[in-house]
């Protein structure tokens, strides 16, 4: 363990900071202090948690992303203090029911593992700020994930196997940036548009046909991102996304644009590459804060109206 791993605070041990440093278990160091409130052992070689970890009554951050933990130990959940735990990039494939006891956590990162299922109980993490379950191979989300209330920063459920969304997730009217990309979704569920606070949606590489009406209530979505899915059409309701900044529809196989879209006054980027457009809305051109119109590879008969206007006044237009 390197010399300087233990931080102290008034001759009093506070902290074990030492990441990539080739450690295989928790240091016997901190098993005696209970003045320990941050642990830190990221991209070390740990295989495994040992249950006296749960004495450490102060602990506020544990932090063990990029490990070789194939399991932790149920007594995590007694770390009432705990406020943020990382626990990805190990290879879990189940979380102990017990996590769900750690009323005070804002943070649970268990990204890139190979977790099928949560056991019940989420709800019960009722100060969670942030919970990141992506990259793993759940094949649902369950409906207790709209029983959140705090979850308001980032909620990361892409490169899963997910067919389906709750529809629960429309409660969660709090929260700010969502992330569905990556899994095998066919349909988003109208209930999204009760996440009045979203500013940034990613649902690209799924499988969705369509998208609900409701979308339109997003008034503040800044960035939507809907690449390489099955999009024919967008409803009409697109164009109550005021705020939005960027659109990406990439890879669609959308046949047209509903005219709403020039609705869309603080529009500044729109990607249509190899979508299956061959015309575009005239009032494209009056967005008046478009910088980049991506048109590649698409098959249009002669040069939209709009293209002539758009690069007048600056915007990029690729063709």
């Amino acid at each position: 363990m390197p010399e300087d791993a233990v931080r102290v605070a008034g001759d009093v041990p506070v902290a074990l900071v030492a990441p990539d440093a080739g450690l295989s278990s928790l240091p016997a160091a901190v098993r005696g202090p209970e003045t320990i409130e941050h642990i830190d052992l990221d991209g070390n070689a740990l295989t495994s948690l040992p249950g006296w970890v749960a004495r450490l009554g102060r602990l506020r951050v544990l932090s063990l992303y990029g490990n070789r933990l194939t399991a932790v130990p149920p007594e995590l959940g007694e770390l009432a203090a705990l406020e943020h735990l990382g626990l990805g990039r190990n290879a879990l494939t189940s979380v102990p029911a017990a996590l769900w006891r750690l009323r005070r956590l804002r943070t649970l990162v268990l990204a890139e593992n190979e977790i099928t299922d949560l056991p019940p109980g989420l709800a019960r993490l009722g100060a969670l700020r942030m919970l990141d379950l992506a990259h793993n191979r759940l094949r649902e989300v369950p409906a207790e994930v709209g029983d959140l209330p705090g979850l308001t920063d980032y909620l990361y459920l892409g490169d899963n196997g997910l067919t389906t969304v709750p529809a629960s997730i429309g409660r969660l009217d709090r929260l700010g940036y969502l992330s569905l990309a990556e899994n095998r979704l066919t349909a988003l569920p109208a209930s999204i548009g009760g996440m009045a606070a979203l500013h940034e949606l990613r649902a690209h590489d799924n499988r969705l046909t369509e998208l609900p009406e409701t979308i339109g209530r997003l008034a503040g979505l800044r960035e939507l991102h809907l690449r390489n899915n099955r999009l024919t059409a967008l409803p009409e309701s697109i164009g109550g996304l005021r705020g939005l900044r960027h659109l990406d529809l990439r890879g669609n196989p959308l046949e047209r644009l509903p005219e709403s879209v020039v609705r869309l006054t603080r529009l500044t980027h729109l990607d249509l590459r190899a979508t299956r457009l061959t015309a575009l809305p005239a009032g494209l051109a009056e967005l008046p804060l478009l910088e980049k119109l991506d048109l590649r590879w698409l098959k249009l008969g002669e040069v939209p109206a709009c293209v002539g206007p758009l690069r007048e006044r600056g915007c990029v237009v690729l063709l």
